[in-house]
C-alpha cells in the first residue's frame, strides 16, 4: 500500500489537493482525515465528491491521538485494502509526529506533501508566530507545492521558493494554482530519516452544531466578523451550513472569507473556528440567537 501524508498549515489547500487527486486517479484511495475540532468537516466534503474517506476528529494526530493515528490505520487496512491511503493531518499537526506513529504502526515509508500558500508563506515563517511547525513541514516533504500562485505576485512567489529551498534543498518545488498538479507523486523514500519537532500549537478550538437554517447573507456577515477578529484572534474558520438559500460552505483563513455552494445537503450543519484568546462566549450567542436570523 502506498502511503502518502498530505501537510500544510491551516488553509493551505489540502482537502483542495486530496479532492483533486483521487478524481483524476485510478485504484482503491482512501483518506484518513483528522480534523481538530470536535465537529469534523472535510470528511463530509470529501463523502460529497464520493471519495471514501476514515475521520479521525477531536484532537491532533501528532501527539494525544498518536495511538488512535495506529490503530485507525491499521483497521483501514484490513477494512478496505487501499492501493492508496492518503492522511490528512490537521493543518496544526506537526508531520513529523505523523511519521513516527506510522513507523510505530510498521507502516513502512510514507511520501509527504507539503503544501504552503504563496502569498502569506514568507511573512508567517519570518514572523515566527507558528513557531516551528514551517521547519518540521518543509524539512520533512518530499515534495512541496507553493500554493494559490494565482493570488501572489512573482516576488512574494520566488521569496518563498527561495526560504524553501534554503531549508530543504532536496525537495521538488512545484507551482500551483487551486492546488492542482500534473506531474506524478514522489516514492517513499526506502529510508526517511525523520527529523523532529514540536507537536500542534496551544490554538483554542469551538465546536458548535447549528440546528436551524440561517440566512446565507447574515451567517456571510458573521463570517466577515470572525475573519476581522471580532470574536478574537481566529486562525481559521469554516462551517457546512444548510442556509435557507440551500447548503453552502464557509472559510475564513489569514482574514480572507470564501462561501462557496455545497454538493449537496449538508447532514448536520456545524461551525468550527481555531485561534487564540476567542469569544466563545460571543460566537454561540451570535450563531443561537436572532442575529443569525431564521
Amino acid at each position: 500500500m502506498k502511503t502518502t501524508v498530505v501537510c500544510g498549515l491551516l488553509g493551505s489547500g489540502k482537502t483542495t489537493f486530496i479532492r483533486n487527486l483521487v478524481k483524476d486517479r485510478s485504484g482503491k484511495t482512501v483518506v484518513l482525515v483528522n480534523d481538530f475540532g470536535k465537529a469534523g468537516i472535510d470528511g463530509e466534503i470529501f463523502s460529497a465528491g464520493g471519495i471514501e474517506s476514515v475521520e479521525l476528529p477531536s484532537g491532533c494526530v501528532c501527539c494525544t491521538l498518536k495511538f488512535d493515528l495506529i490503530t485507525t490505520v491499521q483497521r483501514i487496512v484490513k477494512q478496505f485494502s487501499p492501493e492508496h491511503l492518503l492522511i490528512e493531518p490537521s493543518g496544526v499537526a506537526s508531520p513529523s509526529g505523523v511519521l513516527e506513529a506510522l513507523e510505530s504502526a510498521g507502516m513502512g515509508s510514507a511520501s509527504v506533501i507539503g503544501i504552503v500558500d504563496a502569498v502569506e508563506f514568507t511573512e508567517l515563517y519570518e514572523s515566527g508566530m507558528y513557531g516551528s511547525f514551517f521547519q518540521d513541514q518543509i524539512v520533512n516533504s518530499d515534495l512541496i507545492m507553493v500554493n494559490k500562485t494565482d493570488l501572489a505576485d512573482d516576488t512574494a512567489i520566488a521569496a518563498a521558493e527561495r526560504l524553501i529551498a534554503s531549508i530543504n534543498p532536496r525537495a521538488i518545488l512545484f507551482r500551483t494554482l487551486n492546488a492542482v498538479i500534473n506531474i506524478p507523486l514522489p516514492e517513499a523514500p526506502l529510508h526517511r530519516h525523520i527529523h523532529p519537532g514540536t507537536c500542534h500549537f496551544p490554538f483554542e478550538t469551538i465546536s458548535l452544531p447549528i440546528s436551524s437554517k440561517k440566512a446565507l447573507s447574515s451567517f456571510t456577515a458573521f463570517f466577515d466578523g470572525l475573519a476581522r477578529g471580532r470574536f478574537g484572534s481566529v486562525a481559521r474558520a469554516k462551517a457546512l451550513v444548510n442556509t435557507l438559500e440551500g447548503p453552502y460552505r464557509f472559510d475564513s483563513t489569514y482574514g480572507k472569507v470564501d462561501v462557496v455552494r455545497f454538493d449537496k445537503e449538508v447532514v448536520s450543519s456545524r461551525l468550527v473556528v481555531i485561534g487564540e484568546g476567542l469569544d466563545s462566549t460571543g460566537i454561540e450567542k451570535t450563531v443561537r440567537s436572532s442575529q443569525l436570523r431564521d
